[in-house]
């Protein structure tokens, strides 16, 4: 066949109908031929096509990324408030308005460097799809076999495959040697496949003459025609619809921008408003320029995110000593809205390693370890008619994972070594998908010969004329074929995968196709993990349906559901398979994912990416679990993306969360941890906006009634960023209340900022705060010799006395807030005063800060503080007291279900 140099760029990808058209025409389309490519043809193909690479599209950089954090509503009014900050220190030096430019300027950069590097995680997802393809490959170049990067490699390449091999491209089989690969990188599915040279299947990934990059050769050798290179392979269709996916907001960020939102407007509106009315009243723009700065920084909560983003990843740490990896800390909280899982089997709900877990010997069930019913003949063609081999490394073998679950049983009962030592093959007959068995003829010891067959029970049995019972040799009649047959579907139907064992005296190293004797099955299964079945049994306490979404086949699907307890009889069990779900529209899979119980088999990573959104779009927050790269896409668009810590390093790092123990009992204790965090988070959103209000009142009561001004911008600050901080962190480490896992996950209309967490915090505690304040400001300034309408110039040492009194009141009622806010219906005597021991490390910061500003010179100078008499701030304790009784009765009357209570004060 003669041969161009060039190929048409429109070949360059692949058309689809590879796996059916013939060969000779592929080869003819693809211009090359059996023998390969020259040289100089593929350097021109690699010029037309391009490098066998996985390439990333849309790619911003570093900065890029780093400097859209700081676009969002509450960097930028912080900007703004810094920016003013800066004028008004321009105008007016010296009245600290540069320290508060400064502290804004902070918060604004911390914020989006948190944020950043968060993101940041996420670009390394194409790095780990570069890693599933080989550095180098064997290919056919001038006639001669070669190894060449894989890189290099180019549409028309004949590329060699042997045992333990990643295949480096996509390609038509054209010859193969008891050929297997193990396709669960893309398919999902957990038995290797057996490759031919025919076309099995109208979809290209069932269809077995095909080989795909990224997978690997489990057994036997063969050779492929490459038709698909870098982005335009399977694995490369997977990583670009990895990257074009985006990833879910997660519910606690969402949470957050409406909070921020609603107290931003607040600050703004109040802002402006007090801004023009002192504007009206004193008619000095610097002063009132100043006193707007003041009201919109006293009512937006700097250190809220943060202490959100510390509270998460000390939440990230907990989980991380239970071997839950967090790589995106918001994600530690959607784990708690959760609303379904959809998990994998293979390696998540299973421990992805065949074994034998049941035999019939003869038309006996019998247990896998009693050595006195299984026969030597049984032992031997289970070890002997086996081309996988014993290892160290788990799972104890290498090659095809039936043929090596047997194996293992074998090496429970003999020698293996001693055995192909003793009864060495001379001739082996490869399973192939035609035949259905496997015949090996080995000699004996005493010089003999014996045909040793294995494959599938309605082909073995077919080829047997007798069977071995306790009464020895006996023949094989109809009646006792079709019982095995029946045995053999009990078998299959509890999800195992069986093999039927015989044996016969041989003559000739022929291929036979009868006479032989019947020895039994060996089912091999991939057991469940023991911690599943209680596992889900929590997820469905905590109101979480579980959906199983795997490459298998339904039967075995159905099996492992029930053992792990996703479905139970009786259950309205709706099982949808691969083709079924191609054939349903959105609204009908949309009504069929209501149902209690759901399994999906036989599924493809495009399929799973459908599931997860349709469950979105019906309002559900979905976590998916994985470990392989086609459950990628899915896993990134979930709401939360779990992956095995053995699984691909694509799942991984498509993942919000990594299991390093594959262990999905571990996402229960995961999710009670989100639910946890959301409680907590409220807590402390609650604890800090009951500052504001002695901070925004000070400012009004300076422009309605011309007094001193009672709290200065840096205090707030020092209050917002400085005391406020590692008592919120320590509502933040709060055990959760007692029925944290047996309450439904929370609606999607349940907000951090709701009316009753405002009204309390703004309507209640944050007036008598104030209240606290101004009864010790006044007390300083009245003792000082103050009279009302007198002003005071800032230098003043009543005036600097007077707002630390106010400073301090503030800090002590403060003080019982953090405790009362550590539970929200649960009295706090029952839960233990210092049961918390973060919350007394938070209330002494407070009093070193505190102190610092009372007598610290520099301090002082910043703050425009002065040492002041205790008996002053010890004025505040009946308001710290007062909080705490109003905060105990609201708890007591919710407990008791008074509905006017829980109503205007429950959150």
């Amino acid at each position: 066949m003669g041969k161009s140099n060039a190929i048409r760029s429109d070949n360059c990808s692949p058309s689809g109908d590879e796996h059916q058209i013939d060969l000779e025409n592929l080869l003819a389309k693809l211009d090359t031929s059996e023998n390969g490519l020259t040289e100089e043809e593929a350097a021109q193909r690699l010029n037309t096509c391009g490098a066998n690479i996985l390439e990333e599209t849309n790619k911003r950089s570093p900065l890029y990324n780093y400097l859209k954090q700081f676009k969002n509503f509450f960097s930028i009014l912080l900007a703004v408030g810094s920016l003013l900050s800066f004028f008004a220190e321009w105008l007016d030096p010296g009245q600290g308005n540069l320290y508060i430019g400064f502290a804004l300027a902070g918060v604004v950069v911390l914020n989006a460097t948190f944020t950043f590097v968060q993101e940041y995680q996420a670009e390394k997802i194409m790095e780990s799809f570069r890693q599933l393809i080989p550095p180098q490959s064997k290919v056919i170049r001038n006639g001669k076999i070669r190894d060449v990067l894989a890189t290099e490699l180019v549409v028309g390449d004949v590329i060699v495959l042997e045992e333990g091999d990643k295949v480096p491209a996509d390609g038509r089989l054209i010859e193969v040697n008891s050929f297997k690969v193990d396709n669960s990188p893309i398919t999902g599915e957990a038995e290797p496949q057996l490759r031919a040279l025919i076309c099995t299947h109208p979809n290209i990934l069932e269809c077995r003459n095909m080989v795909f990059s990224g997978t690997l050769v489990q057994t036997g050798n063969g050779k492929a025609v490459v038709f698909g290179t870098g982005m335009h392979t399977q694995i490369g269709k997977l990583a670009t619809l990895t990257e074009k996916t985006y990833s879910a907001e997660t519910p606690i960020r969402k949470e957050l921008n409406h909070f921020i939102h609603i107290i931003s407007a607040i600050a703004i509106f109040l802002g402006v408003s007090f801004f023009l009315l002192a504007f009206f009243i004193q008619d000095v723009v610097l002063a009132s320029l100043i006193f707007a700065i003041g009201i919109i920084v006293a009512n937006v909560p700097e250190g809220l995110l943060p202490t959100v983003t510390l509270a998460l990843s000390l939440a990230s740490k907990r989980m991380a000593k239970r071997n839950a990896l967090i790589k995106q800390l918001e994600s530690v909280e959607t784990l708690g809205s959760t609303t379904v899982i959809c998990t994998d089997k293979t390696g998540t709900l299973t421990q992805n390693k065949m074994a034998v877990s049941s035999l019939l010997v003869g038309l006996n069930e019998t247990d896998i370890h009693d050595n006195n019913n299984i026969s030597d003949i049984f032992v031997r063609v289970s070890a002997l008619c086996n081309n996988a081999r014993i290892t160290e490394k788990a799972p104890g073998y290498r090659g095809d994972p039936t043929e090596g679950s047997l194996l293992v049983f074998a090496s429970s009962l003999a020698d293996i070594k001693t055995l192909n030592d003793q009864y060495p093959r001379l001739q082996e007959y490869p399973f192939d998908s035609i035949r259905k068995s496997m015949q090996v003829i080995c000699s004996t010891p005493h010089g003999g010969l014996e045909a040793y067959l294995k494959g599938a029970p309605e082909i073995i049995v077919d080829m047997c004329n007798s069977i071995i019972t306790k009464d020895g040799e006996v023949p094989l009649t109809d009646e006792k074929k079709q019982t095995i047959l029946d045995k053999h579907l009990a078998m299959a139907e509890r999800g195992e995968r069986v093999l039927a064992l015989a044996y016969r005296v041989a003559e000739e190293e022929i291929d036979y196709q009868d006479g032989f004797v019947f020895l039994g099955f060996a089912g091999a299964i991939d057991p469940p993990r023991a911690e599943a079945r209680d596992a889900i049994a929590r997820c469905h306490t905590a109101g979480i349906k579980v959906v199983m979404i795997t490459g298998d086949h339904p039967v075995t699907a159905r099996s492992i559901a029930r053992s792990v307890g996703l479905i139970s009889d009786g259950d309205d069990l709706v099982m949808i398979t691969g083709d079924e779900l191609e054939e349903l529209t959105h609204t009908e899979l949309a009504a069929k994912l209501t149902t209690k119980s759901i399994i999906f088999a036989r599924t493809s990573p495009v399929q799973k990416l459908k599931i997860v959104q349709t469950f979105q779009s019906a309002g559900e927050i979905v976590t998916m679990t994985g470990d392989g790269v086609n459950d990628a896409p899915a896993i990134k668009t979930a709401d939360m993306g779990v992956a095995m810590g053995s699984g691909t390093d694509v799942a991984r790092e498509a993942a919000d969360m990594v299991l390093l123990d594959d262990n999905f009992a571990t996402i229960v204790y995961a999710v009670e941890e989100g639910r946890t965090v959301f409680d907590n988070i409220k807590k402390f959103i609650a604890y800090i906006l009951t500052s504001n209000i002695p901070e925004i009142l000070p400012f009004i009561a300076f422009v309605l009634l011309a007094i001193p001004l009672p709290m200065t911008v840096q205090l707030i600050l020092a209050i917002d960023l400085g005391t406020d901080i590692l008592p919120a962190l320590a509502l933040g480490v709060e055990k959760g209340e007692g029925d944290i896992m047996k309450r439904p996950p929370r609606a999607r209309s349940e907000k951090l900022l709701t009316p009753q967490v405002l009204f309390t915090a703004y309507g209640i505690k944050g007036p008598i705060e104030a209240a606290a304040g101004f009864f010790c400001y006044f007390a300083v300034l009245k003792d000082g010799g103050w009279t009302f309408g007198q002003q005071l110039p800032f230098n003043d040492p009543v005036y600097m006395q007077a707002i630390t009194a106010f400073f301090g009141a503030v800090i002590v009622c403060q003080i019982a807030n953090v405790f009362t806010s550590r539970t929200r219906t649960q009295s706090l005597f029952s839960k233990g005063i210092f049961s918390n021991r973060y919350v007394l490390v938070g209330i002494a910061s407070e009093l070193l800060i505190l102190s610092i500003i009372m007598w610290h010179p520099f301090a002082q100078k910043v703050f425009n503080t002065a040492p002041l008499d205790l008996r002053y701030i010890m004025l505040a304790l009946p308001f710290a007291l007062l909080i705490l009784v109003f905060d105990e009765l609201r708890k007591y009357f919710i407990r008791k279900d008074v509905k006017i209570v829980d109503r205007f004060l429950g959150w």
